[in-house]
C-alpha cells in the first residue's frame, strides 16, 4: 500500500520543463529520499503532491486521494515544511503553533496543549515565549518541523528540511524523523545531502533535469553503478604518486585522489584485486594505512547517475 503515488508528472514554465514524466511511490510508514541537484525539479514535485501547484501531465494521489481533484482532503492528509521558515516573526514560538492549531479547528484549550506537547517534544519549551526572531537556525527549523505537525499529519513532506544547519543540528533533526516514523508517519524527504538520504531513506529517488535517473535501496543503488570501489591510503604522503600509479595499472582506470586525506580509489569488479594491490604495495615498499573493497558510497552514485544523466541530454 502507498501513501503517494505519482504518474508520469509533467510540469512547465513557459518554454522550460521542470518535470518531464516523474514517477513516484512512497509505501506507507516508510521514508523515500528525493535526491537531486539544484533545479533537478524536487520542490516542483513536492509542491504538486501538497497541492500547491498544478501539473501540466500525468497525475498523483496522497493518501488515496488525486491532488487535482481533491485537493482539500489531501491537505487533511499532510504536513509540509519547505526550505523557507513556515512561521510568523511576529509572534513567538507558542504563537505561532497556537494559532495553526485554531486554524485547524483545534479548540482554543486543545491548540494550546498540543503547542505545549510539540515545544516539548523538539526541546523548545523554554523558548516558547521568545520572539521568531531571537532563535537561533537550528532552533527556527525545529519549530518548523514542530509547525507542520500540529495537525497530526499521516504524511509528511520535507524540502531539504537541513539546509542551512550545522551537522550536530542536523543530527538531532534526523533523530526527530526516525521518531516520527518508528510512530508510523510517512515521511518524503528532499535533500542534496547524499549522507541525508543513505541515513534516513529506505529507498531513493534521485532525479536530474525533470527526470527520473535512478530508483531503488540505497545499497541497490551502490550495486547498480559497477561493482565495488578498491581504496588505499598510504602511510606517508610522499608514497600518493607512486600508490596512484600502481592503483590505475591495476584497475585499468584514473583513480579518484583525496588530496586532504590521501585516500585513492577505484573502480574494481574483481576481487582479486586487493591481494594483487597488496602485493605490489609491498614490493614497492609502500605502506599503507587503510587499504580494501567497499560499495560506493551514495555520493559515487549520484555522480555516476547524474553523470549518464548529462551525457543522455547531450
Amino acid at each position: 500500500m502507498h501513501a503517494i503515488r505519482a504518474e508520469g508528472l509533467i510540469k512547465r514554465y513557459g518554454g522550460t520543463t521542470a518535470l518531464e514524466g516523474v514517477d513516484l511511490e512512497v509505501p506507507v510508514g516508510k521514508v523515500v529520499g528525493i535526491l537531486g541537484p539544484n533545479g533537478a525539479g524536487k520542490t516542483t514535485t513536492v509542491r504538486i503532491l501538497a497541492t500547491l501547484l498544478r501539473p501540466d501531465g500525468g497525475r498523483a494521489e496522497v493518501g488515496g486521494h488525486d491532488v487535482v481533484r481533491d485537493p482539500v482532503r489531501v491537505r487533511s492528509l499532510i504536513g509540509l515544511t519547505g526550505q523557507d521558515a513556515s512561521v510568523d516573526e511576529d509572534l513567538s514560538a507558542v504563537e505561532n503553533l497556537v494559532l495553526l492549531g485554531r486554524l485547524l479547528n483545534l479548540s482554543k484549550r486543545q491548540a494550546r496543549a498540543r503547542a505545549s506537547e510539540l515545544l516539548e517534544r523538539f526541546e523548545l519549551a523554554e523558548a516558547a515565549g521568545r520572539p521568531i526572531a531571537t532563535l537561533s537556525g537550528g532552533m527556527r527549523r525545529r519549530l518548523d518541523l514542530a509547525a507542520s505537525l500540529v495537525g497530526r499529519p499521516r504524511i509528511l513532506l520535507l524540502d531539504e528540511p537541513t539546509t542551512g544547519l550545522d551537522p550536530h543540528t542536523r543530527n538531532e533533526l534526523w533523530a526527530v524523523v526516525r521518531e516520527l516514523v518508528a510512530d508510523g508517519t510517512t515521511v518524503l524527504l528532499t535533500t542534496q545531502h547524499l549522507e541525508e538520504a543513505d541515513q534516513l531513506a529506505d529507498r531513493v529517488t534521485v532525479v536530474d533535469r525533470g527526470k527520473v535517473a535512478a530508483e531503488g535501496r540505497p545499497g541497490e543503488l551502490k550495486r547498480r553503478i559497477g561493482g565495488q570501489i578498491l581504496h588505499v591510503r598510504p602511510t606517508l604522503r610522499g608514497d600518493l604518486d607512486a600508490a596512484t600509479r600502481i592503483l590505475a595499472e591495476l584497475t585499468g582506470t584514473t583513480p579518484a585522489r583525496d588530496e586532504n586525506t590521501g585516500l585513492l580509489s577505484a573502480p574494481a569488479d574483481d576481487p582479486m584485486l586487493v591481494s594483487a594491490l597488496v602485493r605490489r604495495l609491498e614490493q614497492a615498499a609502500i605502506p599503507a594505512d587503510e587499504l580494501g573493497l567497499r560499495l560506493p558510497s551514495l555520493d559515487e552514485v549520484f555522480l555516476a547517475l547524474t553523470a549518464t544523466s548529462e551525457r543522455n541530454a547531450a
